[in-house]
């Protein structure tokens, strides 16, 4: 059922170069709010839109997943059923805009040295040591990896434009160590040892928050907190904020800037106006 409404919207989102995996999300979406509603295509109205999220967002589901059904809906009632949206009567949730999770210096070298698997050792420094998504380190190839330049090349960003970021000497010690004794991989630098293709984003952030438990970090923690204390401490070292925002990708600055919240201030030596007080206590 409903299978032609899926084909036009999967038709209308490759024709905007819209990613796989979004469209995957944008059918299931819609498939979704379809079973919820049930009603035909052509009975469907935008109050039906107004109640399915309405009702969504008095269970409780987050934001993030609140705005995911709205994107879908969205383009479905938009570019297919070409119905009138007004996203001032629609509006999307309000985004929780917490602060990444930093690891010190410290807990990225014990998480590290807690990873015994050499492949999952090499892909945990590489996120860290070269500031990578985990999405990213994942989808690196053999050639990605210059030992000339020293520098990491990397495709299948999350806004779509290559970059180039560092390669840490040690790092390249690690990978050069992981290469010849895991199989000399020509193409994909991290294949699955099961199918030989792209490892699961989720089996990384398993293997990664298997490690911080032995390396005793008791607090919440992703695979992703590596490419957030490469950043952060990078701005605690007096790197140039804008050379941070190459190395991440970040195509807004404003991005980027989060991590003069979450830096040490005491190693950037920053003090407190108080304690340069010459007055006498309060």
């Amino acid at each position: 059922m409903y299978e032609d409404v899926f084909a036009s919207i999967r038709q209308a989102a490759q024709k905007r170069n819209l990613r796989e995996s979004t469209i995957d999300l944008y059918c299931n979406d819609t498939r979704y709010f379809l079973r919820c509603t049930g009603k035909e295509i052509a009975d469907l109205t935008i109050e039906d839109v107004d109640a399915f999220l309405t009702t969504k967002r008095l269970e409780g589901i987050s934001p993030e997943t609140y705005n995911h059904y709205h994107s879908a809906i969205r383009f479905f009632y938009k570019k297919i059923l070409k119905l009138n949206w007004d996203d001032e009567d629609i509006p999307r949730m309000k985004l929780n805009r917490s602060l990444p999770t930093v690891l010190s210096r410290e807990e990225i070298s014990a998480i590290i040295d807690a990873t015994k698997n050499l492949k999952h050792k090499a892909m945990i420094t590489t996120m860290y040591s070269s500031g990578l998504r985990v999405s990213e380190v994942i989808h690196l190839h053999y050639d990605d990896i210059s030992r000339t330049n020293m520098t990491i090349h990397v495709r299948n960003t999350k806004s779509r434009r290559d970059r180039y970021t560092i390669l840490s000497q040690k790092n390249l010690d690690l990978l050069t160590e992981y290469w010849f004794k895991c199989g000399r991989p020509r193409e994909i630098l991290f294949p699955s040892s099961w199918t030989g293709s792209y490892l699961d984003v989720s089996s990384v952030n398993q293997f990664f928050k298997a490690s911080a438990k032995k390396a005793g970090i008791t607090r919440k923690v992703s695979s992703h907190s590596c490419r957030h204390s490469f950043a952060s401490h990078l701005y605690e070292d007096g790197t140039d904020i804008r050379y941070i925002q190459a190395l991440l990708g970040h195509i807004d600055l404003r991005s980027t800037e989060i991590y003069v919240h979450v830096s040490n201030k005491r190693l950037l030596g920053v003090h407190s106006p108080y304690d340069l007080h010459k007055g006498g206590d309060a």
